[in-house]
């Protein structure tokens, strides 16, 4: 059996679990910068010994395992205390773009290593964060903010393209905030001039 497998079975202790999330940031950290880096590495960066993270953690790609699935609840979790069921559609969708930038910028490695490599508990949380998504924006269309005759399957497509641009700029030190507002304000006013259209032919 694992160690995540035993950690699952019974709740850690808060040490032991302050010990665990510094070892992760610090893994995130690390990678983010070195893909290649050794356990040897990650321990130095999180100030324990070796020896303590092989307890927490037999391997590097047990490590990896939880950090990717940390950063999948965090994830899930950022989108949930945004209330998109029950907010605002405007608000929750303000809302739910900054957690979500803060959590890509956060951990950057996690959440582009997520894409990459099967990991069961990611792929149902992030199943479960693009069901909420097509809720909110039904919710929006609904309410107006989103025009009624738009697919908003595509129009979800172009918001994700475009978190994940202001991720990038998140990672080199931009603001959520600000990010999340530059992202809404692109997917409903769009990058065209109001009279643009006229001058087309």
């Amino acid at each position: 059996m694992t160690v995540q497998k035993q950690q699952a079975k019974r709740p850690l202790r808060a040490d032991t679990e302050r010990t665990v999330r510094t070892i992760l940031e610090a893994a995130e950290r690390v990678l983010a910068a070195n893909p290649a880096a050794t356990m040897e590495q990650l321990a130095r960066a999180a100030g324990v010994a070796r020896t303590t993270v092989h307890r927490r953690f037999a391997t590097r790609e047990a490590l990896l395992d939880e950090l990717t699935g940390w950063a999948a609840r965090q994830f899930a979790e950022a989108v949930d205390a945004a209330r998109p069921d029950a907010a605002p559609p405007l608000v929750a969708l303000y809302q739910v773009t900054a957690n979500v930038l803060r959590v890509k910028t956060d951990w950057s490695f996690a959440m582009n290593r997520t894409a990459e490599d099967g990991h069961p508990e990611a792929a149902r949380l992030h199943a479960e964060v693009r069901a909420t998504c097509a809720r909110l924006f039904r919710r929006a269309q609904e309410a107006g903010v989103l025009r009624p005759d738009i697919d908003l399957d595509w129009t979800r497509r172009v918001y994700y393209g475009l978190i994940h641009e202001a991720a990038k700029e998140g990672v080199e030190g931009g603001d959520a905030d600000a990010l999340a507002t530059r992202v809404v304000d692109t997917l409903l006013r769009g990058a065209g001039a109001p009279s643009g259209l006229k001058a087309v032919p």
